[in-house]
């Protein structure tokens, strides 16, 4: 099937073919039709497959008629993160240049008042973050009762993020007569209930079971043993180490790293330009400008890797993305589908490659459960394989206390003996075993720091119970 074959215009067609498409992909061969008849479609497709089209070329097409009226949008779009509205008005200015349909664009970070002067103008397309859009809403800068086409873009991601409400109330504002349109790389029972709520005899356009990977990406895992240090700090270097040698064997065009936590970003950010891997970073702690500079560079190939989290695991469409590495591995199964789809997009081939330790085995069964696949295990030289152990971490560890308070050498409570009591002459006096060398005993043995009875870490002060011997000869009266 060819695009020619969907019912689009010449001009956007001719767009299209400028834009170097040819042929549609599924989702977009199965979406776009139902849209130009004007239906509400509930459409679920892996990640990379081409969604944002399955709405922008419909919606070129039918806004081609008509003129916005001040402070009046025609159709708006509701993305879950800047990035991802960023993206998408990147594709009406791609796909609509022959089209004088107008946009603009609503997101955190940016002018206000630069955002209500483009408003007032009257804009065919408006893409907006939920929270930006109620505060402009709010101010009386903007109506949405000329709404004709209503796109919930990533829903799921809009769940996870605690959007619904709010999205749940710019619907209310929008007009009964529209169409609206719910897109997600997932399908959990929430969204459905989202559809239910919003869409009126939907057409579900699901072209691959919900929440698989795609073919095209080749991925691996890797399990890393217990560090020597046995702490966070010595888990993470070695957790580098590996990333650093990965990246060594791959050798990848351009790469995403993600981190769970953006303190993690700067520093694998800080350790890969240390080594020589000049990396950009990217969370959700920076300026708007900062970001998107950021994005700009690393699609441009001035930056080969970007550390990031999950803030660019949606909407960051660089068609030619080599490698995906999770430095961390995801704290929720949907994620990982997610980041990984940002390479082997458009029917390329891509990598993907995930770093974990023994801790992360809950998240590893969660994944493989969610997208029905095993990830295949791989090893590396100079990097510690192993098998992921399915134990949860946290029973483990109390068994290890417990053995090792059973091991540990007795605390006696009769330590500061008095003299009186004191039997043998030599007896070792209570100076000779201080706090803190019974505290650092412990710890040796496997005891935690903050396990300690608080009484062993505090010094004797006074006599205590250690009576001085002369205090106790009998004193004869005169």
């Amino acid at each position: 099937m060819l695009f020619s074959d969907l019912g689009l215009s010449e001009d956007l067609l001719n767009a299209v073919t400028d834009a170097g498409y040819i042929e549609p992909t599924p989702i977009q061969a199965e979406a776009i039709p139902y849209v130009l008849m004007g239906r509400d479609i509930l459409g679920c497709a892996q990640t990379g497959t081409g969604k944002t089209a399955s709405f922008t070329l419909p919606m070129i097409d039918i806004l081609a008629q008509g003129r916005a009226k001040a402070r009046m949008p025609r159709s708006l779009i509701l993305e879950p993160t800047r990035e991802l509205a960023a993206q998408v008005a990147e594709n009406f200015d791609i796909y609509g240049k022959n089209h004088r349909l107008t946009k603009a664009l609503l997101i955190g970070g940016e002018s206000l008042d630069e955002q209500a002067k483009v408003l007032n103008k009257g804009v065919d397309v408006l893409i907006a973050t939920p929270g930006r859009l109620i505060d402009m809403f709010d101010r009386g800068m903007l109506l949405l009762n000329d709404v004709k086409v209503f796109v919930i873009d990533e829903s799921d991601r809009m769940l996870d993020m605690g959007f619904i409400p709010d999205v749940e109330r710019i619907a209310s504002m929008l007009p009964p007569l529209r169409t609206t349109l719910l897109f997600s790389a997932t399908m959990p029972k929430e969204i459905k209930k989202l559809a239910e709520q919003f869409l009126m005899n939907p057409r579900e356009v699901t072209v691959a079971p919900p929440s698989t990977t795609a073919d095209t990406i080749s991925q691996g895992l890797l399990v890393l043993g217990r560090p020597h240090g046995h702490g966070p700090g010595s888990e993470q270097k070695m957790k580098r180490d590996a990333l650093r040698e990965l990246i060594k064997h791959e050798a990848p065009r351009n790469a995403l790293i993600f981190c769970n936590r953006k303190r993690d970003v700067d520093i694998v950010h800080r350790s890969l330009n240390r080594h020589g891997l000049e990396a950009a970073r990217l969370h959700g702690d920076m300026s708007q400008p900062m970001r998107m500079e950021t994005l700009t560079k690393f699609k441009t190939g001035e930056m080969r890797y970007l550390v990031c989290s999950d803030v660019a695991a949606r909407g960051l469409d660089i068609p030619e993305m080599s490698h995906v590495f999770n430095f961390d591995v995801p704290t929720h199964a949907e994620d990982y589908v997610h980041r990984i789809g940002r390479t082997g997009r458009a029917g390329r081939k891509g990598h993907a490659f995930t770093i974990a330790v023994a801790a992360d085995a809950k998240y590893i069964d969660a994944i493989e459960r969610l997208t029905k696949s095993p990830i295949p295990r791989i090893k590396l030289d100079g990097a510690k394989g192993g098998q992921l152990d399915a134990v949860e971490e946290k029973p483990k560890r109390q068994r290890n206390r417990r053995k090792a308070m059973e091991h540990a050498t007795p605390i006696k409570t009769d330590v500061l003996a008095t003299a009186e009591n004191d039997k043998t002459p030599d007896a070792a006096p209570a100076e000779e075993r201080p706090s803190g060398e019974r505290s650092r005993s412990l710890q040796r043995n496997g005891v935690r720091k903050d396990e300690l009875p608080e009484a062993d870490d505090a010094p004797v002060k006074g006599l205590g119970d250690h009576v001085p011997a002369f205090m106790l000869r009998e004193v004869e009266l005169n």
